[in-house]
């Protein structure tokens, strides 16, 4: 996946009719947290080989091996049938995901994704103590 140029407002008012008012709810809650942070549309084959299209908010440098990787802390995305958030934020050697899951509400777990069918199956409240979590981490 790479960064483009794309806005993220575009991007939500592209989405289907029934996903765009969640999305930018949820837009709305994570850009509040990360003020300040970059906001950026990501595009192109994520894991797994499907293509898609994630706003990521903040960035990540990491260096594996002799390669300088770019990414994004907190990623919001709309696939086939729900709503993806991702924290790529450790805390006590977990993603921070898991340490929350059990107040989450019902959603499916990735080892940095947090994906639920409908906003209303989620706690609200505690995505965003998860937002302001991997928002400190971030210089």
């Amino acid at each position: 996946m790479k960064k483009t140029r794309k806005s993220p407002d575009t991007y939500l008012d592209s989405l289907p009719p029934d996903s765009v008012s969640p999305m930018k709810r949820l837009d709305r809650l994570i850009s509040r947290i990360m003020k300040g942070q970059p906001r950026v549309l990501w595009e192109g084959v994520f894991w797994g080989g499907s293509t898609q299209a994630i706003i990521g908010y903040g960035e990540l440098r990491q260096v594996r091996g002799k390669k300088t990787v770019e990414w994004f802390m907190v990623g919001l995305a709309l696939q086939k049938n729900y709503f993806s958030l991702y924290v790529n934020a450790v805390a006590d050697g977990k993603y921070l995901a898991h340490q929350y899951r059990t107040r989450l509400g019902r959603v499916k777990l990735g080892s940095a994704s947090i994906s639920f069918r409908r906003i209303e199956d989620v706690d609200l409240d505690v995505l965003a103590e998860i937002v302001t979590t991997a928002r400190k981490q971030l210089a």
